[in-house]
C-alpha cells in the first residue's frame, strides 16, 4: 500500500459522526487510566520485592524475570497487538486486554511459587499489550479536532510516566498494609470499572486494509529477544560463561538479525525499519530506551537500596522517590517550553547531560543515612528524565509521516517498554554480579550458609535468623555494604550510558546543511 493510499485510508477510517464532548473526554479518562495502570504495573512490585523474596525465595535470577519479564513482554508484542487490533477491531482488542489484565492480576496476587508469579506477570504484560497497542488509534478517531487531539495524546502519554513514578509509593503502601500480594489485587476493581464504562464509551474502529499479520515475524521477534535476555541473565547468575548461555545469546542474536531482515524485505512489514532512516527519528528512539530504560532501573535499585541498605520501611522508600516523581512531572509539563526556547537538540542534550550528572554524584555520595544530600540529585535526575522522555516521544512521532503515525507510535511505545525491560535486566545483573564477587567472608559461616548468602541480599536475611546475633550481625554489615556498593556501580555504569546518549544527541540532531536549523 503506498503512502498516499495509506493516507485516504486514515481520512476514510476517521469520517465518522464526531462524538458528544463529553463522551470524548470519558474515552479518553478509560483509556488513560488504564494506562495509569501499565505504567504502575511497571514499577509497582519494586518495593515489594523484600517480602515478596521472603514468601517465595525466588534465586537472583528469578527475581530479575519476575521484575522485568512484564516489560519484555509488553514490549515484544506491542507491534503485533497494534496489527491484530487493525484487524479485528480495537475496541474488541482493548477490552480484552482489559480483561485478561485483570485475570492476571488475580492469579499474581494469589500466587504461591515463583513460577506462578512469573506466569502471571507474562500474562499482565500481553494483557497490557492488548491494551496499549490500539489506545493511540482509538485517540485519533475519537479527537478528530487537531488541537483536541495533541491535548488529548499529550495526556494519554504523561499518564504512563506518572504511573511508573507513583508505583513505588503504591506498593509500599499496600504492602505494609495488606501484602505483595495486594499490589496486584488492586487492580481487579478497577479494571472491573474500565470494562464497564469502556464497553459502553469506546467506539469500534478498524483499518480499512491492515496489514497482514506475520505470525513468522512475531515469533522471530518474541523468541529472539527471550534468548537474548535469558543470556543476559544467566551470565549474572553464574558469572560464567557455558554453552546453553553461549547457544541462547547467539541463536537469539541470529533470530533478531533474520527478523529484522525479513521486515525489510516484506512488502507489508510487522515493524517498518525504513522509519529509522530519519535522524532524528532513530536518534529519539536511542534517547528514550536509554533514559526510560535508566530511569525505571533507578526507581527499582533506589526502592530496594533504601530497604535493605538503609533499613525504611516500605511506605517510607516509596515516600522517598517523591521528589523524584515531582520533578519528573515538572520536567514533562515544561519539556515543551525547554524545547522552545533552546531548540529540540539541545534542549534532549542539556536534559541527559543533567540526568547523568545526577546518577554520578548517586553513585559518589550515595549515603541512605542521610536522605538530605539526596534530594538535589533526585530532582535533578528526575526533572531531566521527564524531559527526554516527552521531547523523545514528541520527536518519533513529529518525524514521521501522519499516514505512518501509527507505526511510529507502536516504536514510540516499543521502545518505552523495552527500555524498562533491557535497564532492569543489563543494571540488575551488573548489581547481581558486584554483590556477589565482592560479599566478605564472614567467620562462622558454613559453605551452605556462604553459597545462600552470595544469592540475594534477601537470603542472607534468611542465614541471619539460623545465626548467633554477632555472627547475624557481621553478616548483614557485609550484606549491606556489598549491596551498597553494587548500587553504586550501577549508578555510575548508567550515569555513563546515559552521557554517551547525550553525546549522540548533540551529534545526530545537528543539522547538515549550513545555516539550518537543528533537527
Amino acid at each position: 500500500m503506498t503512502n498516499s493510499e495509506a493516507s485516504v485510508h486514515a481520512l476514510r477510517e476517521t469520517e465518522q459522526p464526531p462524538l458528544p464532548s463529553r463522551i470524548r473526554w470519558l474515552v479518553l479518562a478509560v483509556l488513560s487510566t488504564s494506562l495509569l495502570l501499565c505504567g504502575i504495573d511497571l514499577t509497582v512490585l519494586h518495593v515489594a520485592v523484600p517480602s515478596m523474596s521472603q514468601d517465595l525465595r525466588p534465586s537472583a535470577v528469578e527475581l530479575l524475570w519476575i521484575v522485568d519479564i512484564y516489560s519484555l513482554t509488553l514490549a515484544s508484542l506491542l507491534v503485533t497487538c497494534g496489527t491484530l487490533g487493525d484487524r479485528i477491531g480495537r475496541k474488541r482488542m482493548v477490552l480484552s486486554g482489559f480483561a485478561l489484565f485483570g485475570l492476571a492480576s488475580a492469579g499474581a496476587a494469589l500466587s504461591g511459587s515463583t513460577p506462578q508469579l512469573i506466569a502471571a506477570r507474562v500474562a499482565l504484560g500481553i494483557g497490557a499489550a492488548m491494551i496499549m497497542a490500539s489506545t493511540v488509534a482509538i485517540i485519533r478517531v475519537v479527537f478528530t479536532d487537531a488541537r483536541e487531539r495533541a491535548i488529548a495524546i499529550g495526556i494519554w502519554t504523561s499518564a504512563h510516566s506518572v504511573g511508573a513514578t507513583l508505583g513505588p509509593l503504591v506498593g509500599g503502601l499496600v504492602t505494609e498494609q495488606w501484602g505483595w500480594g495486594a499490589v496486584f489485587l488492586i487492580n481487579v476493581p478497577i479494571v472491573v470499572v474500565i470494562l464497564a464504562v469502556g464497553a459502553r464509551v469506546i467506539p469500534e474502529s478498524k483499518n480499512p486494509t491492515p496489514r497482514r499479520w506475520d505470525l513468522a515475524s512475531v515469533a522471530l521477534s518474541i523468541v529472539g529477544l527471550g534468548c537474548v535476555v535469558y543470556a543476559l541473565k544467566q551470565a549474572g547468575e553464574t558469572l560464567e560463561v557455558n554453552g546453553v548461555m553461549l547457544t541462547a545469546a547467539l541463536g537469539g542474536t541470529l533470530l533478531l538479525f533474520v527478523f529484522v531482515r525479513r521486515q525489510r524485505r516484506l512488502a507489508e512489514p510487522l515493524l517498518d525499519f525504513s522509519l529509522f532512516a530519519d535522524r532524528r527519528f532513530s536518534t529519539a528512539t536511542i534517547c528514550v530506551i536509554g533514559c526510560f530504560g535508566s530511569y525505571v532501573a533507578l526507581l527499582f535499585f533506589l526502592t530496594q537500596w533504601f530497604q535493605q541498605v538503609g533499613d525504611y520501611s516500605p511506605v517510607r522508600a516509596g515516600l522517598a522517590l517523591m521528589p523524584l516523581a515531582a520533578a519528573n512531572a515538572v520536567g514533562a509539563t515544561t519539556a515543551p517550553w525547554v524545547s522552545a526556547r533552546w531548540g529540540n537538540r539541545w534542549a534532549l542534550t542539556g536534559a541527559l547531560a543533567l540526568f547523568s550528572a545526577a546518577l554520578g554524584y548517586l553513585a559518589v555520595v550515595s549515603d541512605t543515612s542521610q536522605f538530605a544530600p539526596l534530594v538535589a540529585p533526585l530532582l535533578v535526575a528526575g526533572y531531566g528524565a521527564g524531559v527526554v522522555m516527552t521531547l523523545g516521544a514528541d520527536s518519533i512521532m513529529g518525524a514521521a509521516q501522519p499516514e505512518r503515525s501509527g507505526e511510529a507510535a507502536a516504536i514510540q511505545e516499543t521502545s518505552f517498554e523495552l527500555g524498562a525491560g533491557l535497564g532492569v535486566a543489563v543494571l540488575g545483573t551488573v548489581l547481581t554480579a558486584v554483590y556477589r564477587t565482592d560479599l566478605p567472608s564472614v567467620p562462622g559461616l558454613t559453605s551452605d550458609q556462604r553459597e545462600a548468602a552470595e544469592e540475594t541480599f534477601a537470603e542472607a536475611e534468611d542465614v541471619m535468623h539460623t545465626l548467633d546475633a554477632d555472627t547475624a550481625h557481621r553478616l548483614l554489615d557485609a550484606a549491606q555494604q556489598s549491596y551498597d556498593r553494587g548500587f553504586t556501580a550501577v549508578t555510575a555504569i548508567a550515569s555513563v550510558g546515559v552521557l554517551i546518549t547525550a553525546l549522540l544527541a548533540a551529534v545526530l540532531l545537528r543539522s547538515r546543511r549550513p545555516g539550518a536549523a537543528d533537527l
